[in-house]
């Protein structure tokens, strides 16, 4: 997920320290359901175990920030620095990432002994008045917090979803009743448009630069597709179809013998999904969720329709508040839709585009290992757009690029169609 030339405001020591403090903690909070069995499975290799994480993040502050800004400093077990390095091949060798699963050891409190000590060192470099370029890699390390934050529910949900139990991660928030709004096109003229971050405040180097793009008149749809509506595409023959799908998509699908999206199963004459709440009737008007692009390709070509460019989806949303169905309303999962209007653009799930993840013009990887946290995924992956249910409602803006292969479905993804 989303390099680092990063874009902050500039924050004072205090500010800086209760962010960064608050960011960590949230993160910790997100294993108080979890045992520490819970944390060491890893179900697929493109998951993570929990402990994994909780470690890897502290990993980015201890190579990034305090090797950097303290002289002299010793890191807390040298052997972390290849266990726990994800990608960055310019600061060394990295552990495969299929058998994260296998480190039994550290243990969980171990790790936790090490978040604690990486918290310390870099307070004393925040309380020591870190310069403007330290402060920013800290916030970059924050940022990069937050995707773990939603990488460890959407890992654990698949976790969860391999037990023969379906055990629950916690209870469910109910959602607020009532009928998702009708289904209504917005339209947009065509034009030359900006897209791409501008200003003040914290964008990831593959937001930048801002720059004009011509767009052809459009319409993009008021809400995402529901399960009802996926539902109706699957009763009419949808993952039988092949003049539906992509040829890539068709050949995946049937490789993989796709029926319906992932967690969806049928039990006594009706549908079921699994949640982080464990099992549900598949609720019919809350947004479909966790398809692939192919899936959502192919349903737009049966509804008519097809799916938004990047650059069509940031010009419906630019202005629009960045408000919706976050990980602080506690649903952990996709509401029905609500409101007048363009609505579902932030939250609830993150929106395959048709767009692929590609440089903006003028695009500049950043100098040295943090260059190596976009850049090189530009290459055989789509964009996506919005924010999910699990994603901090902070961390997102409209012009916030996710990215992931065409085949992913584990991540909480969904359909908004245009035309």
């Amino acid at each position: 997920m989303a390099s680092s030339r990063s874009f902050a405001p500039a924050r004072g020591g205090e500010a800086l320290a209760a962010r960064y403090a608050g960011i960590r903690g949230a993160t910790e909070a997100l294993c108080a359901p979890l045992s520490a069995d819970d944390c060491q499975a890893q179900s697929m290799p493109d998951a993570s175990p929990v402990k994994w994480h909780l470690a890897h993040t502290s990993w980015f502050f201890e190579t990034f920030v305090l090797e950097a800004s303290l002289p002299g400093y010793r890191p807390f077990q040298p052997a972390f620095r290849v266990l726990f390095n994800s990608y960055y091949h310019a600061v060394g060798a990295q552990h495969p990432r299929p058998q994260r699963g296998l480190l039994t050891r550290p243990t969980l409190e171990e790790v936790f002994t090490y978040r604690a000590h990486v918290d310390r060192a870099v307070h004393a470099v925040i309380d020591g008045g870190a310069d403007a370029r330290c402060g920013e890699v800290i916030e970059l390390g924050l940022q990069h917090e937050q995707q773990h934050q939603e990488l460890i529910l959407t890992d654990v949900k698949h976790l969860l979803s391999c037990n023969p139990l379906r055990p629950a991660y916690r209870e469910q928030v109910a959602a607020t009743p009532g009928a998702p709004a009708p289904l209504r096109w917005e339209s947009h003229p065509e034009g030359l448009r900006w897209i791409g971050h501008a200003g003040i405040g914290f964008c990831f180097d593959n937001e930048q630069p801002r720059h004009r793009v011509f767009v052809d008149a459009f319409e993009i749809a008021s809400r995402l597709i529901t399960n009802l509506e996926f539902l109706a595409f699957i009763e009419d023959g949808g993952y039988r179809r092949p003049e539906l799908w992509l040829s890539d998509g068709w050949s995946t699908m049937q490789a993989s013998g796709w029926q319906a999206p992932l967690y969806w199963e049928q039990g006594d004459g009706a549908w079921w999904v699994m949640t982080l709440a464990g099992m549900r009737r598949l609720p019919l008007d809350a947004p479909v969720c966790h398809v692939s692009f192919y899936e959502a390709d192919a349903f737009a070509r049966w509804a008519g329709a097809r799916l938004p460019r990047e650059s069509e989806w940031e010009v419906a949303a630019a202005g629009a508040p960045a408000g919706g169905n976050f990980v602080e309303s506690g649903q952990l999962q996709p509401a029905p839709a609500r409101g007048d209007g363009i609505v579902q653009l932030f939250g609830d799930v993150w929106e395959w585009t048709q767009s692929p993840y590609t440089a903006y013009p003028g695009y500049r990887a950043a100098a040295g290992a943090l260059g190596e946290y976009n850049g090189k995924f530009m290459c055989n992956q789509f964009v996506l757009r919005g924010g999910s249910c699990v994603t901090p409602a902070e961390h997102v803006r409209a012009t916030y690029r996710n990215f992931f292969p065409a085949g992913a479905r584990w991540q909480f993804s969904g359909i908004r169609l245009a035309r």
